[in-house]
């Protein structure tokens, strides 16, 4: 339930229905009678939907964001989805909130907590720990799981094989013969410590100029657009995400193929997967999501030198090698697709999550990384920026700071 302001029912009235509630016809007067030292409970401006949520990269609840994480990712490994979901939209809701949660009636009707999670953050407030974090911190499968996990090309069902095996570390595993390394794991085990290792803004900066460098030296009028974490105003990330196309439907693959060739060509490309286009709009709409998308896109490992950076590398203390190998994904979407990716890849993860759902479940249309499909009226919805699609959706647009969920 919502109490609104009065800007609701004249806004509905003129656009002949019931629109979307946004922030602003929240009635928010009542906060301003809480005793003075209370804590502000705006509970109906709190959406089960992070996609109406605005989240910066501000958490003023870290302590219990970061324990749910670690549950998460136990659940994950344990291929428990449920529980890894349930933890991970607790988090994502705490991380929303403008106030640092102190006691529990300040979250008693807050959604997504359940009362395992409620659980959890009950111990942090009386005892500043929980007994189920840390035993999941001390187990030795889920130590040895994260640590395999971290390799570039290792996922939890190769990770899960290993453990089982009997092994326990990096050395175990290179020195096994009988264990082939797939060539993602080979190049991830040999430039581990620089890709294991946060990415820097001046980083992803300086990264971001060489490859524009090389997109407009082949087509003067293709477009680079930085997604991701940094997009989102995070200082660092784990790799770098770009996305890059041509004005002219049809060519976008070519021009992502020869991009990688300039950087061969320039010496700085250590290791590149490439994976072909196999879109094909005919086969749309998808009514299963797919956690990745179908448009050419290459798996880079670049050399990026430290005199291209403002501030110098985030190199390991003692590296004087001046240059560090750096993840980079380039993906290559048609121009009429173009909003819908940088949507999706912008993230964040828990954001795109339950953006899809608010589609499905609140509009009644299918949305994923390459279309928005209307259902009730049977087909797709054309966008050329993302403020077209959540302007279909009925939501109120949300920037890319804003949406660390």
């Amino acid at each position: 339930m919502h109490v609104l302001d009065i800007s609701w029912f004249t806004d509905s009235m003129g656009a002949g229905r019931p629109v979307a509630v946004e922030t602003r016809h929240l009635i928010q007067d009542t906060l301003s009678t809480l005793p003075e030292g209370s804590t502000p409970t705006p509970v109906a401006a709190v959406s089960q939907y992070a996609c109406q949520r605005r989240t910066t990269i501000e958490n003023n609840n870290k302590i219990f964001t970061d324990a749910f994480e670690v549950l998460a990712e136990s659940s994950e490994f344990n291929e428990n989805e449920g529980s890894c979901l349930a933890f991970r939209r607790a988090a994502s809701v705490l991380k929303s909130l403008s106030w640092e949660v102190r006691c529990m009636g300040a979250i008693q009707d807050l959604p997504c907590l359940g009362e395992r999670t409620k659980a959890v953050m009950e111990e942090f407030l009386q005892y500043g720990r929980s007994l189920e974090v840390e035993k999941v911190l001390s187990n030795e499968r889920y130590q040895t799981l994260k640590l395999f996990t971290s390799v570039f090309g290792v996922g939890p069902k190769t990770a899960e094989k290993w453990y089982h095996r009997g092994l326990r570390s990096f050395n175990d595993i290179l020195a096994d013969p009988s264990i082939q390394l797939n060539r993602m794991q080979h190049y991830g085990f040999l430039h581990y410590g620089d890709i294991s290792r946060a990415v820097s803004k001046a980083e992803a900066r300086a990264l971001g100029n060489i490859i524009d460098e090389a997109v407009h030296a082949i087509t003067p009028d293709a477009i680079l657009a930085l997604t991701g974490g940094f997009r989102r105003g995070k200082e660092f990330g784990h790799d770098v995400d770009f996305i890059v196309t041509a004005l002219e439907t049809g060519t976008e693959e070519s021009l992502l193929l020869n991009v990688i060739d300039r950087l061969k060509d320039q010496g700085i490309l250590l290791y590149c997967d490439y994976q072909a286009s196999t879109f094909d709009m005919s086969k749309l709409p998808n009514h299963k999501f797919e956690a990745m998308d179908q448009f050419a896109k290459g798996f880079l490992i670049l050399r990026l030198e430290g005199s291209q950076v403002d501030g110098g590398l985030n190199c390991a203390e003692g590296d004087s090698r001046g240059w560090r190998a750096v993840r980079v994904d380039l993906v290559s979407p048609p121009m009429d697709r173009y909003a819908f990716a940088l949507l999706g890849w912008t993230g964040s993860r828990q954001f795109e999550r339950d953006l899809r759902r608010y589609a499905r479940f609140e509009r009644r249309m299918l949305l994923d990384n390459h279309a928005l499909f209307d259902k009730t009226k049977k087909e797709f919805l054309a966008a050329t920026t993302e403020k077209d699609i959540f302007a279909h959706l009925g939501l109120e647009y949300i920037e890319p700071w804003q949406r660390n969920a």
